[in-house]
């Protein structure tokens, strides 16, 4: 290697690695590590003996899935260099880093570039070889020198350095921004404050780290400024548009469950008055004394149906007046108050002009001391009692979520009048809260129809952590889930919307149903969220009549077939946001068609009174006991029939599936797994699962033994995801799929050789075997187990 080269990569502040092409038969198959600087060392925690002549695939695994690998042959293979940003949480480092990938030789240099750290010396003439790197970067770049006046203090800076990126963001070529002043290049930079802040890193040497917002190109920008040498600024330049997208949704999000909370917390204050009250008076002086202070009104009348007219029967705040003209109104006169007892529809007027040009000015009800009004209708059981009347002394605007507010305010007042229960559970406020966290609506999806329900059981603004949800992922295959996050509160809510939505997001990007939580796992942690939850996901794949779930601490589903119900035997796992290290493993089952599933969470099945064994043989006798299969009609008998305790002492959500797809002609099932050591025991547990529900114990030993030599073969020598794929069809037919073209070769094996014997057992146990190229690259190996030929 160049020594002058590698002198400089020795006094570099920031790591450097250099790597060799490690091939077989001309294709690159992994790098061997060559060099790598003491700055390198000490990010990866390493010797460097322990290093240098390794391989990426034994030193690091993880970056033959994690696209590393991939990026890293692409950069030899097109001589082209790529900037690659990553996160790092590891006991030894922990931070956001630049990767800057070049090809060197027959191989690979990176530099690892702190970006919590971006200061770069002035260019010298060795250096230059480093601003090569910077010229790849995906950031922009600059190196700023302090101009000064004769009294010393800095009135502006000539750029010294810019990378391609950088000049590109100023609208000039590189060649026109070095050697220029800031002020001819960026002359923006006096207005938006950031040549103060050169300034002030130049002179203090604090490093200074700034958002910039441009409305007009819709784009957020993080600009990094830090000391390099005397009188020298770096500046780093990052796009961060979509994380500031994604924070501010979070902060609305956030923003949107605490208003919810606040007028949960209205709304519980005048349900503990009205539920006290036990006589009209006593109603009366509740809303008096809660209700108008709720609603921030400075009036209230209270009116009442009496055949053809409205009465008013409690009035504070209103004029003599006023309340004379309120005493007795006919139903057709048109002061909005009757309008809303006739059509139980409220109306806000935001004006003195809105009151009057709804009223003749001859029959006008006087407006006394106000400018703004809502009329809410006294409604309840589908029964307008009458209005209820807030008056406010000045114009106002009712939102949207004041509106809901004041109209549920009435609601109250009218149950209590009724003396009706106010917290009956499809009236209360925890069950609208609730409802807005749960799907609007399933989506509807081919041969698959579904039903589901949510009882609550919390009181006041306490809600529920219950969730369920329906993903169409295309090609004949639904996820689904159904969930409990412990607690009842707005803050467990809002972290069940969470992780409802990220449930929904890691489905949707196809990893696999262990995968999706394990990721919603690390959410939990990622976020600080301090939740646990317990989770059921499945993944349907209807085409094939199969099925595959992973538990986090969650009771299993029942399944109900022509012959029986009973529950699942699946693999456990533990819930959600219990440890970062949790691990979930797959089951896969048959979903005959015409089958009912039910999944729902434990509160329909058990508390500290009744046992959860007890609560799932109610639940199974009363699901072969459903008069038909329709997921609505299942539901409806499950729920009337003796399931679980009584009465309820938590919320419950149940979701029924029937499968309505025809049966596959033959029995086949496909998986996709990732491209990791990891993937071979999943592969084996998928494929040992379908051999026992398919009655096949006799080919499992082999099967399994040909499919674990098959799939590490393709995970050890490509690089991607492994398709699986089993049929039975005269005979068991398994196939591997990759991304890779090369056919595995046979390699001879010693007698003391621990390796290289994969084909060969092969051969020797299945009754037939191949490859096969695929139309849109890679291959597939397949064997054949039993009667037929291939």
């Amino acid at each position: 290697m160049d020594a002058e080269l590698l002198a400089l990569l020795d006094n570099d502040p920031q790591g450097w690695v250099l790597a060799r092409a490690v091939r077989e038969h001309g294709e690159i198959v992994d790098f061997e590590l060559l060099y790598i600087n003491d700055v390198g060392l000490r990010l990866t925690g390493r010797r460097r003996c322990e290093l240098i002549g390794g391989r990426y695939r034994e030193l690091w695994p993880e970056t033959v899935h994690n696209g590393t690998l991939p990026l890293y042959r692409s950069v030899v293979e097109t001589r082209k260099p790529v900037t690659r940003t990553v996160y790092y949480d590891r006991a030894t480092i922990t931070g956001h880093f630049e990767l800057s990938i070049g090809p060197y030789g027959d191989g690979f240099g990176v530099r690892f570039v702190d970006l919590r750290q971006v200061t770069v010396a002035p260019r010298s003439a060795g250096g230059s070889r480093l601003y090569d790197m910077l010229d790849a970067a995906f950031d922009g770049f600059t190196l700023l020198r302090a101009v000064p006046d004769d009294r010393g203090e800095i009135t502006d800076f000539v750029c010294e350095y810019v990378n391609q990126i950088g000049a590109k963001l100023a609208g000039r070529n590189t060649e026109d921004v070095i050697g220029a002043r800031l002020s001819e290049v960026t002359p923006s930079s006096w207005q938006d404050g950031l040549f103060d802040r050169y300034r002030t890193v130049a002179t203090t040497g604090e490093p200074c780290r700034r958002q910039l917002a441009y409305p007009g190109v819709g784009q957020v920008w993080e600009i990094n400024i830090g000391r390099a040498g005397a009188g020298f600024v770096a500046v780093s330049f990052r796009e961060i548009t979509e994380q500031v997208d994604q924070q501010q949704e979070l902060i609305r999000s956030v923003a949107r469950a605490e208003q919810a909370a606040t007028r949960a917390g209205a709304l519980q204050k005048v349900t503990t008055a009205l539920v006290s009250a036990s006589t009209t008076a006593e109603v009366y002086a509740a809303i008096g004394a809660v209700l108008r202070p709720s609603a921030g009104g400075q009036g209230l009348a209270l009116l009442l149906r009496n055949d053809d007219h409205l009465r008013v029967h409690y009035h504070a705040g209103y004029e003599p007046d006023v309340v004379e003209r309120l005493s007795r109104l006919p139903l057709d006169d048109p002061y909005p108050a009757t309008v809303v007892a006739r059509t139980g529809r409220p109306q806000f007027l935001t004006s003195i002009d809105e009151f009057e040009a709804v009223q003749p000015e001859a029959t006008r009800v006087p407006r006394g001391g106000r400018k703004a009004w809502a009329f809410l209708p006294l409604a309840t059981a589908g029964e307008v009692l009458g209005t209820l009347v807030v008056g406010y002394s000045e114009p106002r605007v009712f939102d949207a979520e004041e509106r809901d507010t004041l109209t549920a305010l009435a609601g109250l007042s009218a149950q209590a009048l009724q003396r009706a229960l106010l917290f009956e559970t499809r009236t209360s406020i925890a069950a609208e809260l609730q409802r807005a966290l749960l799907p609007a609506g399933l989506p509807k999806v081919p041969g698959l129809r579904h039903a589901a329900r949510y009882l609550p059981w919390t009181h006041g603004a306490d809600v529920g952590g219950d969730w369920y949800d329906v993903i169409a992922l295309g090609n004949g295959v639904v996820g689904v889930v159904i969930g409990d996050i412990a607690g009842h509160s707005a803050a467990a809510a809002a972290t069940m919307g969470q992780v409802r939505n990220a449930l929904r997001a890691y489905a949707a990007e196809r990893h696999t149903p262990s995968g999706v939580l394990h990721h919603a796992n690390q959410l939990l942690h990622d976020l600080r969220l301090d939740a646990i939850a317990t989770c059921c996901y499945l993944e349907l794949h209807l085409t094939e009549g199969t099925a595959t779930a992973v538990l986090a601490g969650h009771p299993p589903p029942v399944l109900r077939t022509e012959e029986t119900a009973e529950v699942l035997n699946l693999r456990r796992g533990i819930p959600l946001g219990v440890t970062r290290t949790a691990f979930y493993s797959e089951t896969t089952f048959l979903l005959p068609a015409s089958a009912n599933l039910v999944l729902y969470t434990d509160g329909l099945v058990e508390d500290h009174r009744h046992p959860i064994d007890q609560g799932l043989d109610e639940l199974c006798a009363a699901l072969r006991t459903a008069p038909s299969r329709d997921p609505e009609a299942v539901l409806d008998h499950l729920l009337s029939s003796r399931v679980g305790p009584r009465p309820r002492t938590d919320d419950v959500a149940v979701l029924c599936l029937t499968n309505d797809t025809p049966p596959p002609a033959h029995r086949w099932a496909q998986r996709r797994f990732r491209g990791e050591p990891i993937s071979a025991s999943a592969a084996r547990r998928f494929a040992a699962d379908l051999l026992a529900v398919w009655d096949q114990q006799p080919l499992m030993k082999d099967a399994l033994l040909l499919l674990d030599e098959v799939v590490t073969n393709a995970i050890q020598h490509t690089a991607g995801d492994v398709v699986v794929e089993l049929r039975l069809e005269d005979g068991l037919r398994v196939e591997v799929g990759d991304s890779s073209d090369r056919a595995p070769a046979r390699r001879i094996a010693d007698a003391e050789s621990e390796n290289g014997r994969g084909l060969e057992i092969v051969e020797r146990l299945a009754s037939a075997w191949g490859t096969e190229s695929l139309p849109g690259g890679g291959k597939r190996v397949w064997f054949r187990l039993g009667s037929g030929p291939g």
